[in-house]
C-alpha cells in the first residue's frame, strides 16, 4: 500500500496489490514484489561465468525470467524494523544458498526501505557472496497514479531520461543493440501521454505486445551514482512521481499482461493497463552481452544498488 493526497487533497492507495496473503503466494504478476536474484530475462535460461555454463530455469517459454520458479518474490524474508536518526527502516534478509535455482554463490541479501521528509520512499539494495555469481535486484511495483482502483494508466505522462533503449526480438529478448530512441515510439524524453505511442504499429510495440523495454539511461559519468531516470505525472490527480537510481537502465512496462478480471484489494477488478512498472535494473540478458553494464557480483564484493521515488502534486 502506498498512499498519497492528490491536488484536492483526496487520499488513494496508488499501487495494485491483493488483499491476502495467500493471493501474493500465488500470484504470477509479481504484485510491489522484490525481484531476484537476476530480474528480467535470460535468453535460453543460461549463462556463462568463469568458463561455466549455468542452465536456469525456463520459466518463459525457452527463456528463464525473474529468478525462476521460485525467484524472490517467492521465498520468505526475515523482516526488521530498524529505528536510525529518528527515522524507521524496514529491513529485510534473505540467505540465497548456493545452487539455489541453479545460481551460484551462497548470498546474503538485504533490501532496505525507508520513507524521507521530502515525500521519498528510498529502496536500497545489498548483497554479499562467496562465489562469483550475477545479481540484478529490483522492484516488481505497479503504478495507478489515478489510484489503484481506476481504469488505467493511458492517461499517465512519462519522461525517460534516457536517448537510447534495447530492441527486442519476439521473445523479449534485447537483440544486443543499442538504438536511439529519436523518431520511435521508445522517445519519452519530454512528459509524453502513454496512449499516444501504445496505438501504433511499431515492431517493438508488437513484439512487446504494448511497452516491455529497457532503456539505457543517460549517464552522468559517475556510472554508479544517483541520477534521475524518469517522471510520472497523472493530469486528473495532480499526481506526479519521480525515479532515482544507481543502475544503468530502467524497464518502462505497461501492464500489457494483465489479463483480468484480476480480484485485488479493496474490491478492485485489475485488468489490461490497470498498472505499469518502472523497474530500475541491469539490462536483461546482460550476462550474455559482454558490451552491455555486467551483473556480475565477485566473491566477497558488496553489491550496493538504490532507487528512490519521490512524490508531489502539481496543480
Amino acid at each position: 500500500m502506498l498512499a498519497l493526497p492528490d491536488k484536492f487533497g483526496r487520499i488513494d492507495d496508488v499501487t495494485l496489490g491483493y488483499e491476502k496473503l495467500a493471493d501474493y503466494q500465488q500470484d504470477t504478476y509479481f504484485f510491489g514484489a522484490v525481484i531476484g536474484r537476476y530480474a528480467n530475462r535470460i535468453e535460453n535460461a543460461e549463462f556463462k561465468l568463469n568458463n561455466y555454463t549455468y542452465k536456469l530455469a525456463k520459466n518463459d517459454e525457452n527463456n528463464h525470467l525473474h529468478g525462476g520458479h521460485q525467484g524472490f518474490n517467492k521465498v520468505i524474508w526475515k523482516p526488521q524494523l530498524i529505528t536510525d536518526n529518528e527515522q524507521t527502516k524496514l529491513v529485510l534478509r534473505y540467505y540465497s544458498k548456493d545452487g539455489e535455482e541453479n545460481y551460484p554463490g551462497n548470498l546474503q541479501v538485504e533490501v532496505t526501505y525507508s520513507l524521507t521528509e521530502d515525500n521519498e520512499l528510498c529502496i536500497d539494495y545489498s548483497a554479499v557472496t562467496d562465489q562469483d555469481t550475477i545479481v540484478n535486484l529490483t522492484n516488481h511495483a505497479y503504478f495507478n497514479l489515478a489510484g489503484h482502483k481506476q481504469n488505467n494508466i493511458l492517461n499517465h505522462q512519462l519522461k525517460i531520461y534516457a536517448n537510447y533503449f534495447t530492441p527486442i526480438n519476439k521473445e523479449f529478448i534485447p537483440t544486443g543493440e543499442i538504438y536511439s530512441v529519436k523518431n520511435t515510439s521508445m522517445d519519452f524524453r519530454t512528459l509524453t501521454t502513454i496512449n499516444s505511442k501504445l496505438n501504433n504499429t511499431d515492431p517493438q510495440l508488437v513484439y512487446g505486445q504494448g511497452f516491455d523495454h529497457n532503456w539505457v539511461l543517460n549517464l552522468d559519468g559517475q556510472g554508479k551514482s544517483l541520477k534521475k531516470a524518469a517522471e510520472l505525472y497523472e493530469p486528473n490527480s495532480g499526481r506526479f512521481m519521480e525515479v532515482f537510481t544507481t543502475k544503468p537502465g530502467i524497464q518502462f512496462y505497461s501492464g500489457n499482461f494483465l489479463k483480468g478480471p484480476i480480484k485485488g484489494k479493496d474490491n478492485a477488478v485489475y485488468y489490461q493497463h490497470s498498472g505499469l512498472c518502472l523497474e530500475t535494473q541491469y539490462f536483461p540478458n546482460s550476462p550474455n552481452y559482454n558490451h552491455f553494464p555486467s551483473p556480475v557480483l565477485k566473491a566477497n564484493e558488496k553489491y550496493h544498488h538504490t532507487t528512490i521515488y519521490k512524490f508531489s502534486v502539481k496543480n
